[in-house]
């Protein structure tokens, strides 16, 4: 006879600060400083790194990683623009948009974990209707999250889907 599992907290919003090694840009470094980065979200998605790493160039691109995003992709702040990406995985030179900058990732972030659950294991009739709910979410937010192939718009994709009915570790 199995036994269920145990439910696990609720996920929380907590903003953390880092401090940047020597090599992150200033104007980056202040930012993971003063505004600080979420300490999570929801499963695998977003895992803040312990110690921010700056790429110098990917492709075009200054890139400084803050996070992990699934198996082998990470988060990263556009040093040129301040906007926040999805680097899919770490040798790549292809980006993702995920935010305008910092701020709005953090609201975001703190806006889809206050709206968590979504919805309960095997409910398909909500999924398509709370991915609905949080890309209207997102986007009131900042207008440019829902970008195409970003990190919203799949994320809102894996909620319609029913990816997120649980929360895990």
């Amino acid at each position: 006879m199995s036994r269920p599992l145990p439910q696990l907290p609720k996920p929380e919003f907590v903003l953390i600060t880092i401090e940047a090694p020597a090599e992150v840009p200033t104007q980056i470094a202040v930012g993971l400083r003063e505004t600080g980065i979420p300490g999570g979200l929801i499963g695998y998605e977003y895992r803040p790194l312990s110690q921010p790493v700056y790429f110098g160039r990917i492709g075009e691109r200054g890139l400084v990683a803050i996070a992990t995003s699934g198996l082998f992709g990470r988060i990263a702040v556009d040093v040129a623009s301040g906007h926040v990406v999805q680097i899919p995985e770490v040798e790549s030179a292809t980006t993702h948009h995920v935010n305008r900058d910092l701020d709005s990732f953090n609201r975001c972030v703190a806006a889809v974990i206050a709206r968590f659950p979504f919805y309960a294991e095997g409910d398909q009739e909500r999924c398509e209707e709370v991915a609905e709910e949080l890309r209207v979410l997102v986007s009131g937010i900042d207008e440019t999250a829902l970008a195409d192939n970003g990190f919203w718009e799949t994320f809102c994709d894996d909620v319609a889907m029913g990816d997120h009915a649980d929360w895990e570790a």
